[in-house]
């Protein structure tokens, strides 16, 4: 299953659950969505006011965005808190950042590259001997990083939104997973292709515990989320609700008297993703934690350059050239290179960008009614465009 979309592309059951998610139809929103408005108090941009106006409509019910760099800042919120209230969405809002996670997990991985405890050119399963088997001996750390591995998804229970919202409390153990994608026969050579998906950064996961002895989310909090003070974000485990503040997430699917409608999915397990896919975190704090990645904070030196340096190879699936580098992707907006990492869970899309300079920089929270659907969302494709321009 992939968690996660390029720049432009688009448990134990835990005790006290309610009954079940409300569901709303299709059509369900207050008579007169509440306007889009700054939180700043200055006057916003206005390609970026009109891309958030009119929230909730059919595919977006909330939308949370800020906009920094050298030409001043923007903050925006859009849309509603729930469907069955109408209250306006809280911008401070925590949210499921989906496939985001992979830049912190990329970022602690080459900590521990510059600290001599992991190398990137060493094979996975010279760390992971009792995981790895011998068919993919020639993977190397920095193939699981940029998507070159060659290891396919393992198994998952289901393959419709119904199915997996059915599934939707079941824990799935990262050591499983591996288990699974590592007894199928490799979709290509190490090295020779890139194909996105969330399995590489599960593998990096279990590298980090493996050579630290210690916990991926206790790493990720010392390395990254304390130094840089972020607060509101978290790592769920096993607790399928979003703790704190936080803006409802909506999904169109069938219902139970088979119709198609909106099923309110903000309390979902995020297992599957682990290392690979389920932060929780707010835009301020993925604000602060995109500006010091890029001015080189929390990466330094030559291992920072890892993460803007794409593959010199094809993606496996389309045959374009590699767009993800170490943890981050690329593309090019406006005439310039735009680097960023997009995320998707069931309700939430989100997003991190900036030019290489740090000279602009973006944060958004799109609460999609398909975050996962093939293409992108067209309230996050139209804040993408008015904060860096066309492709």
């Amino acid at each position: 299953m992939k968690t996660g979309t390029s720049l432009l592309t688009a448990a134990v059951l835990v005790v006290g659950i309610a009954a079940g998610p409300s569901v709303l139809p299709a059509t369900a929103a207050p008579a007169a969505p509440p306007a889009a408005r700054s939180t700043t108090g200055q006057s916003p941009h206005a390609a970026l006011e009109a891309a958030i106006a009119g929230l909730p409509d059919a595919g977006t019910t909330a939308a949370l965005v800020r906009v920094g760099g050298k030409k001043g800042t923007w903050r925006g919120s859009s849309g509603v808190h729930d469907l069955r209230t109408g209250r306006p969405a809280d911008p401070a809002a925590r949210f499921r950042a989906g496939s985001v996670t992979k830049v912190f997990t990329a970022a602690v991985a080459l900590r521990l590259a510059e600290e001599g405890r992991l190398d990137l050119d060493r094979s996975a399963r010279s760390y992971l001997p009792d995981l790895i088997p011998a068919s993919y001996a020639g993977v190397t750390v920095r193939q699981l990083l940029d998507h070159t591995h060659g290891i396919p998804a393992p198994d998952f229970p289901g393959t419709t939104v119904e199915e997996w919202y059915a599934n939707r409390f079941r824990v799935h153990d990262p050591r499983d997973m591996v288990r699974s994608a590592v007894s199928k026969k490799p979709e290509f050579a190490p090295g020779e292709r890139q194909h996105y998906l969330n399995i590489g950064y599960t593998v990096a996961g279990l590298l980090i515990e493996r050579v630290t002895h210690d916990s991926y989310e206790r790493q990720v909090a010392r390395r990254v989320l304390a130094p840089l003070g972020l607060r509101d974000t978290y790592f769920p485990g096993t607790n399928p609700r979003i703790t704190g503040p936080h803006n409802h997430g909506y999904q169109t699917m069938r219902l139970d008297d088979g119709t198609t409608g909106l099923r309110d999915v903000t309390v979902w397990g995020t297992t599957d993703g682990w290392a690979a896919g389920d932060i929780v975190s707010t835009t301020a704090d993925l604000e602060t934690f995109t500006r010091a990645l890029f001015r080189g904070r929390i990466v330094r030196g030559p291992l920072l350059e890892e993460m803007f340096t794409l593959p010199e190879v094809t993606d496996f699936e389309t045959g374009e050239p590699a767009a993800y580098s170490v943890g981050l992707s690329m593309k090019v907006l406006g005439g310039r290179e735009v680097w960023g990492k997009t995320g998707g869970r069931w309700g939430y899309n989100a997003a991190i960008a900036s030019t290489r300079d740090g000279s602009r920089t973006l944060v958004y929270s799109v609460n999609s009614t398909d975050a996962k659907g093939q293409g992108m969302n067209r309230t996050a494709e139209k804040i993408m465009v008015a904060a860096y321009g066309r492709p």
